[in-house]
């Protein structure tokens, strides 16, 4: 699964729990892959409809069985907050049908500005849940995200609690991947990082990732200490929200688990080298000063990237310029103001 549409989805998330509580009488169905259900459990007044990409629903004639399927539910309008190819002819479909429609703008252009290295415009642009809210606007519904409800903490399950333990008095999650290899805080200093907070017994360091190369190197950055726990590959999706609602802090680089955890109301420290968080993905309802970037005065061409995906040569160890102490300094003045 592509880490950055696990965030694209998580970053929906804030602003339909403020839609439904601001609109209890409307309706909602969220489409998408099967997968992510568990991101919207919970949330009132809201149905997911499953998005059968391998079977049903796929190719061109899919996407009309697609549109078939949902028109049985009386959809009034409908609101693309992705905007790609499938969800750009499933929206032309209702649009023909007669139905009022409204899609994400996605900010192209000034995305371009901030991230060429010649004439750069260093400014913030707007987040994707500002532009979530604009979508909902264009149908006519003002949405007010300025006083955010996040769901209770999970009752942790006794599985969760035979892997974690229960002697801990601070959990922090530590998710040490992205999608891109530009957005990943280099190992050996993620070791100096993890082995500073190890130090304090008070604290039970949980890491998060996905894959077999990703389990082998989370083994080895919490080899030999008790309370390092390495979470990868032994909990369902489901299961692995239900941990991160209760930790107390999670550090993550610009990626889908800093989504997942702003979604469910934990505080995020992320670290960013290539992609910046002007760039309008800064993890929802977060302070800047919790968004560590690389050296701008020794990297004048940062942000390269939106995504992470673009190469620049010399601008490989951008994100060495954040220091592992001040990663540690950082953690700290969060648990100890949570």
């Amino acid at each position: 699964m592509r880490l950055s549409a696990m965030g694209d989805v998580a970053m929906t998330v804030p602003v339909l729990r403020a839609f439904v509580s601001q609109y209890p009488q409307v309706k909602i169905t969220v489409i998408s892959r099967p997968f992510f259900k568990p991101f919207f459990e919970g949330i009132p007044n809201l149905s997911f409809f499953a998005f059968d990409e391998k079977d049903r629903h796929k190719g061109f004639l899919g996407l009309l069985r697609l549109f078939q399927d949902l028109k049985g539910l009386n959809i009034d309008v409908f609101a693309d907050l992705h905007n790609v190819l499938r969800s750009k002819i499933v929206r032309n479909l209702f649009a023909i049908s007669g139905k009022k429609t409204a899609s994400v703008d996605k900010g192209r252009q000034g995305k371009k500005e901030l991230t060429r290295a010649e004439n750069k415009v260093f400014q913030q642009l707007p987040t994707m849940f500002e532009r979530h809210v604009k979508v909902f606007e264009q149908l006519g519904f003002t949405v007010d995200i300025s006083h955010p409800e996040f769901p209770e903490k999970a009752v942790l399950s006794p599985e969760i609690l035979v892997l974690i333990g229960t002697n801990h008095q601070k959990l922090i999650g530590i998710a040490p991947f992205a999608q891109y290899e530009s957005k990943v805080y280099p190992l050996d200093l993620m070791q100096e990082v993890i082995d500073k907070l190890a130090l304090d017994t008070t604290h039970t360091i949980l890491l998060f990732g996905g894959g077999k190369k990703e389990i082998e190197l989370l083994d080895s950055l919490s080899a030999n200490k008790e309370n390092v726990l390495n979470m990868a590959g032994q909990l369902k999706l489901q299961q692995e929200l239900q941990l991160i609602s209760n930790l107390d802090v999670m550090l993550s680089m610009d990626s889908g688990n800093a989504h997942i955890a702003a979604m469910l109301g934990v505080k995020v420290i992320s670290l960013w080298g290539a992609t910046h968080p002007y760039a309008g993905f800064s993890p929802f309802n977060q302070p800047l000063e919790n968004a560590l970037v690389s050296d701008r005065n020794q990297f004048p061409k940062l942000p390269t990237s939106v995504y992470g995906n673009k190469k620049v040569a010399g601008y490989e160890d951008v994100m060495r310029t954040i220091l592992p102490e001040t990663v540690v300094a950082k953690i700290k003045n969060v648990l100890l103001n949570h």
